[in-house]
């Protein structure tokens, strides 16, 4: 049931950004559920989305996803997930914040509003 949960997830998740581009269709969609609880699935679209993985069903699984950003970067994460919990291997990283933003929430920090401080 959750390697179905997850594979469903995924598969949506690519269907949601292919609906932001209209024109994204998937190239590529492999999906194999064995009969000892293992499996693995792999997707693409034509807009650059791609993604992977292999596990035990409620047990462990490893895989990456990739996308091209709006800058047109590609962004690509590794994961593996197990007892442990999610644990991606290469989070991409925001810009740093603007030196006037950062000086508006040191400002707002040091000077809380009444119902802050309640």
């Amino acid at each position: 049931m959750i390697k179905s949960c997850i594979a469903l997830a995924l598969f949506a998740t690519c269907v949601f950004a292919a609906n932001l581009d209209q024109d994204a269709t998937v190239t590529r969609l492999e999906n194999v559920v064995n009969p000892d609880g293992t499996y693995n699935y792999a997707y693409e679209t034509s807009n650059g989305i791609a993604a992977n993985e292999e596990g035990e069903g409620g047990v462990r699984a490893s895989g990456q996803f990739s996308y091209v950003s709006p800058e047109g970067e590609t962004i690509q994460v590794s994961y593996t997930a197990d007892e442990n919990g999610f644990q991606p291997d290469n989070l991409p990283q925001p810009p740093p914040i603007p030196e006037a933003i950062q000086k508006a929430l040191e400002y707002i920090a040091a000077h809380p509003s009444e119902e802050a401080r309640k």
